[in-house]
């Protein structure tokens, strides 16, 4: 029977069901298979790295040896990469990194290499790596994801908001609560300037919402903006709308294009009564507020919370700073640069026609 005729006859009752349990499981095998292929070559770079660094502690050997080293190691193994000068550093300064053989086996190991070059390459102490390093793993981060979170300064943002969860969230919660807010938030992405008013900024975090939930952090999924409320017959309208996947509330974001005002939580903490009355059903933890203005003052923020009975957190956003003056004077316009352009090929085109008249001068 041809592949054809197989595919088109009628499978049993419960077949395609048992299917899909077979390509679970296969996909599962061949992702631990992967797992275990990494976590082996993880291991085996880091005991070559320890190698190379006893051997350069108590021997004196100089860095060349890690050039003989290459040589020799590819000439073995022709089939495999990764032996290269420079990676062979690398592992050396992994081992240097994670000396310790228990931590490797159980938390590096879960991180591609090239992950881990990229937590040596770009910071500096080990509480740092650590730190990414298992927010790495919690979060399966690509390497460029990675990269983001460290270039922004992640660590010392999260948490960083200033809220009153303490006072109005129960234990664990508030914890978490406060642990899933950062300050400033970057919205460098949306390409917007200081200049930007709310909507546009607004509207432009909903086109690239899927780098905003990145910049937000994980467990937020995103419900809607500009989300009517209809209370007594009037009409009110919340910025965005989010829910936490880990907090099982939701989570109302009003945007404010200046400094920080105490009345602008009164407006949010409107908007929270609202979700909690029309929205929030009973297995829903009570609704959280972010406030995002462009700038505060620390203790004014302070005050206004303190009394607040909500669950209410107030941060910072940035955007792309304007060039500074002297900078935008001296940078070409795009039609400066068009012009440039259009008379450097004029330029061109009359040195082609002299040099074509010069060599049929020469030819005659």
């Amino acid at each position: 029977m041809s592949e054809k005729n197989v595919a088109l006859t009628q499978p049993p009752e419960g077949y395609f069901d048992w299917l899909a349990e077979l390509k679970n499981r296969i996909h599962a095998a061949q992702q631990r298979a992967t797992l275990a292929v990494n976590r082996e070559l993880v291991l085996l770079y880091w005991q070559i790295g320890r190698d190379i660094l006893a051997r350069q502690a108590k021997q004196g050997w100089g860095a060349k040896v890690i050039d003989r080293l290459a040589h020799d190691l590819r000439n073995a193994f022709p089939e495999m990469k990764g032996f290269s000068p420079r990676n062979l550093k690398y592992m050396r300064a992994f081992a240097e990194a994670w000396p310790e053989p228990e931590f490797v086996q159980q938390a590096a190991a879960q991180l591609p290499w090239f992950h881990l070059c990229t937590l040596i390459d770009k910071l500096a102490t080990r509480e740092e790596r650590d730190w990414y390093l298992a927010k790495a793993v919690e979060h399966a981060w690509s390497r460029n994801v990675l990269v983001m979170q460290i270039e922004t300064r992640l660590l010392e943002r999260q948490g960083k908001a200033l809220t009153n969860f303490d006072q109005r969230l129960p234990k664990p919660q508030s914890d978490l609560a406060r642990e899933s807010l950062k300050d400033p938030y970057r919205f460098d992405f949306l390409g917007l300037t200081d200049e930007a008013q709310e909507r546009a900024v607004e509207s432009t975090l909903v086109q690239h919402v899927t780098q905003f939930l990145l910049e937000l952090g994980a467990g937020f999924a995103f419900v809607g903006r500009q989300v009517l409320l209809d209370v007594g017959g009037d009409e009110f309208f919340i910025d965005l709308l989010f829910y936490h996947l880990k907090l099982r509330c939701y989570v109302v974001i009003e945007l404010k294009a200046g400094k920080f005002k105490p009345e602008h939580l009164g407006q949010l903490g409107f908007y929270l009564t609202a979700i909690d009355a029309q929205v929030k059903s009973e297995q829903d933890n009570p609704t959280i507020g972010l406030l995002l203005c462009k700038s505060k003052n620390k203790v004014v923020a302070e005050y206004a919370l303190r009394d607040n009975a909500q669950p209410l957190g107030i941060a910072e956003y940035k955007l792309l700073e304007s060039l500074p003056e002297p900078l935008r004077t001296n940078l070409p316009s795009i039609e400066q640069i068009e012009q440039e352009l259009e008379g450097k090929h004029d330029t061109d085109r009359r040195r082609q026609a002299d040099a074509g008249r010069v060599e049929g001068g020469k030819t005659a």
